[in-house]
This record gives C-alpha cells, sequence and structure tokens, in this order.
C-alpha cells in the first residue's frame, strides 16, 4: 500500500486532532422561569441506525433540559450505543393494549367526545387508500391518546417528533387533544417516497416549525405543503460529536488499503455497486480490503454476491458495532465509500451521519450525487461524487484515491474542517434549543 512513512509511536502521539475552539456547551438559563419538559418522540427506540436522534437528546439533556422519550414502538436489538443507558431511565414504552390505554381513551371519549371521535375519523378518512396507513392507524391511535394523556399528566410543554410519518401524525394528534404544541425533524424517506407524505401540508400547518436536516429536503416540503410554509421550515444540519469522532487515521506501512462502508443492508445503500466496483479493482491487482459494517434484510445478498465474485478475502461482512467501536474502524481505515442510491418507491438518503463521522476523521469520501449528500461531501474538495448506480465510476474514484495518498490527506484535512465548521453535534443541537425555547416562551399556559 501506498501511503505515509511514519511510526506508529509517532502515530499515535498525534493521531487526536486539535478540538475546534468554542466557548463551551450551551447550558440552558433559568432567568426566574421554570425549567421547561420537552418530550421526544420517535418510531422505534433505541435503534442502532439512528444514532442522531439518541446523541441529540443527549445533547439536549446535557445542557440542562428535561427530556422524556415516547417512542411508538420499542426496538429490540443486539447492540445498543452506550448513550442508551443514560437516557433509558426517561423513556416511556407502551403496548398495544393496557389498562391505562383503555382508560386514558375513555377518558377522552367522555371528556372530550368530539375531538376524540371527529380526529379518528379525521385519520382513518386520510389514510382509507392506503392499506399500511389505515392499519397502522387503527392499531397505533389508541397507544397516541394513552401517550397524550401522560404528557398532559406530566407538564410536557413541547414535542419534538424526528421523522415525519406516524411520529409526526402522532404529535399532531397528541396537540389536537391536550394543546400541547410540536416540532418535528424531516430526515429522508419519510418525506422522499411519496406514500410518506401522508397529511404533510396539515402536519406542517400545525407544528410550531419543521427542523429540516437539508435544503434539499426544505424544498421537497414546501413542493409537498405549499410555499406559504415556507417560513416554517429551519435548516438545522445533524452533527457528529467531536469528542468521539476527532482523530485522523492511522497510517500503516506495507498494508492493504482499508475500505470502509457503514450502512445498513438495505437496497437504498447501493451495496451492490460498490462490490461490483471492487471486483474490478481487484482484477487490476490493487491490494485492499473493504469493511463492511451495519445490519439489515439484505445482509444476505450481500454476502452471496460478495462470495460470488470471488471477494470474500478481501470483504468483511461486520454486524452493527457501537459508535466508539466505530470511530476505531474508521481510524484504521484510509476511504470512506456510501454508494447510494434512488430506489424505485423514492427512498433516497437524507444527509447521512455515516459520512460525516468518517470526515470528521480524515477520511476522504466516495459517495452519489444524489438528495442532500452534496450539501456535506464536495466533489473533488473533500471526496468524489459518482452518479448513482454507476459501479465503474465508483471503481474510478477508488483508483483514483487508491494510489494518490496526497490527495486522500487533502480531502481529509479538508472534511474534517467542514464538519467541524458545519456538522457539530452540540452546535447544531444548540440550534435547535433555541428553536425549541423560542416556541415555549411564546406559548400561552394551557388550561
Amino acid at each position: 500500500m501506498i501511503s505515509e512513512n511514519v511510526t506508529a509511536k509517532k502515530t499515535a502521539a498525534n493521531n487526536k486532532q486539535p478540538k475546534k475552539a468554542r466557548p463551551g456547551k450551551k447550558k440552558w438559563q433559568s432567568n426566574g422561569k421554570p425549567k421547561p419538559k420537552f418530550a421526544y418522540m420517535m418510531s422505534r427506540f433505541p435503534k442502532i441506525s439512528e444514532t442522531f436522534v439518541l446523541y441529540e437528546i443527549l445533547a439536549i439533556m446535557e445542557m440542562g433540559l428535561q427530556v422524556e422519550v415516547y417512542p411508538l414502538l420499542k426496538e429490540h436489538q443486539k447492540v445498543v450505543h452506550t448513550g442508551v443507558k443514560k437516557v433509558q431511565p426517561f423513556v416511556h414504552y407502551h403496548g398495544y393494549f393496557s389498562g391505562g390505554i383503555l382508560w386514558s381513551n375513555l377518558y377522552f371519549l367522555l371528556t372530550s367526545p368530539f375531538k376524540y371521535i371527529s380526529l379518528l375519523i379525521y385519520l382513518i378518512t386520510g389514510s382509507i387508500q392506503s392499506p399500511q396507513h389505515f392499519s397502522k392507524t387503527i392499531i397505533l391511535f389508541p397507544k397516541i391518546v394513552r401517550i397524550a394523556h401522560k404528557m398532559r399528566k406530566q407538564g410536557i410543554d413541547h414535542i419534538h417528533a424526528h421523522f415525519a410519518t406516524f411520529p409526526a401524525v402522532a404529535a399532531m394528534i397528541i396537540k389536537r387533544l391536550t394543546g400541547i404544541p410540536y416540532s418535528f425533524t424531516a430526515h429522508g424517506s419519510d418525506i422522499h417516497v411519496y406514500k410518506h407524505r401522508f397529511r404533510m401540508r396539515d402536519k406542517v400547518i400545525n407544528s410550531d416549525f419543521v427542523r429540516s436536516i437539508s435544503n434539499y429536503n426544505k424544498n421537497i416540503i414546501i413542493n409537498a405543503s405549499g410555499s406559504d410554509v415556507e417560513d416554517k421550515i429551519k435548516v438545522i444540519h445533524c452533527g457528529i460529536d467531536p469528542e468521539v469522532f476527532s482523530s485522523t487515521p492511522e497510517k500503516k506501512i506495507d498494508q492493504p488499503l482499508n475500505f470502509i462502508t457503514i450502512a445498513s443492508y438495505e437496497e437504498v445503500k447501493g451495496h451492490k455497486y460498490l462490490i461490483e466496483a471492487c471486483k474490478k479493482l481487484a482484477d487490476d491487482k490493487i491490494d485492499f480490503h473493504l469493511d463492511l459494517i451495519g445490519d439489515g434484510p439484505l445482509r444476505s445478498t450481500v454476502a452471496q454476491q460478495i462470495k460470488s465474485l470471488g471477494l470474500s478475502e478481501r470483504i468483511t461482512i461486520h454486524g452493527s458495532m457501537p459508535r466508539e467501536e466505530v470511530a476505531r474502524k474508521l481510524q484504521t481505515s484510509d476511504i470512506k465509500i456510501l454508494p447510494s442510491i434512488l430506489t424505485k418507491r423514492g427512498d433516497r438518503e437524507g444527509i447521512p451521519v455515516a459520512i460525516m463521522e468518517a470526515m470528521a476523521m480524515g477520511l476522504p469520501v466516495i459517495s452519489s450525487k444524489l438528495s442532500g449528500i452534496p450539501e456535506l461531501v464536495g466533489h473533488n474538495t473533500t471526496g468524489i461524487l459518482v452518479t448513482p448506480q454507476d459501479s465503474i465510476g465508483i471503481y474510478q474514484a477508488l483508483k483514483k484515491l487508491s494510489t494518490d495518498p496526497d490527495l486522500r490527506v487533502k480531502m481529509g484535512k479538508a472534511g474534517q474542517k467542514k464538519v467541524f465548521k458545519e456538522f457539530d453535534l452540540n452546535d447544531n443541537s444548540a440550534q435547535l434549543l433555541d428553536l425549541l425555547m423560542s416556541q415555549v416562551n411564546k406559548s400561552q399556559p394551557r388550561k
């Protein structure tokens, strides 16, 4: 492998990137006011592929705010991030039926019969043409009513939902039942796939604001909801924790180039085209090894493709990993690849946090000219962008970076600078907190 000639000791001593100067993490100032209570909603928790949700919650908690977490479903995964333990005491799970669910639904039916019945009719009539939405509505509505009842008893001041699908619908239902205001974050397929834009305009209009993670997504929301909602949509990126992802790659002598892809095994991630590119690279006798980290429904399909192309010794399939292990893997890698595609039903990326993490570790990136990715990866500056589903383009990009160590270093440094400036978790969480607090301060006390 062509690499910088540095010793292991020197690398270990210098692998930490100087931290970005900052005045310290933002802290909530009471100014004589009671501490507000926020609720976070999402489809599933804890979901290892949604680190951006977990660490945003932790960042806001570290700023001194009280956060309660209400997933619509409990996720069962073998691997979880260490930060889950800090959030777990504030997580409220609910089954599909219980005495509490029955009582909460009877309570609203008896005390606010018009609200309760009209909401149920509104949701059913809006989803009747989609069997999937219709079934989810019938199943989740009683649970959402129970959550609304609990949030009112807890004195929740504001709800923030992650994803514009059922979490945002749930937040809208809760507002109509209780008056608790809400906002939501729109990420990727939750707005890109047409059928997921269920009641989009209603969700936007009834919210205090919508946080879009990219300008690309903002335009989609405006197109789906109407130009009159533009002022409600605020672009705030997701981000990385510079305390975890801030090292430069370890350059090892006389070893294969290490490529890395961190992505769930799903069609949208484009593993198929990366593996085809690796086959061409192997045919060119370029020495490399690729680590695939993640889990998902296409894992066995990916494994079969690797085997059929004779790449089993060059590509290792890993399962999911906590972010600390991911950081260690990135530190010993040379190039990050995420060959995302647009699927037939419209799935595509938002701005992948996995790319941010790799850039923060000083890696050049190969990814796709798609969705919000170009807002993160500068073509020929912090990485190389190729046309989706273009295995030849991926191969050419890999070959270019594999044979030019100086270019890898140059792009890696440029990527670090961009990420620390625009995609810092603490800075961007502080921006979100400012929005949340401004809405809480404007809200009138609820009856």
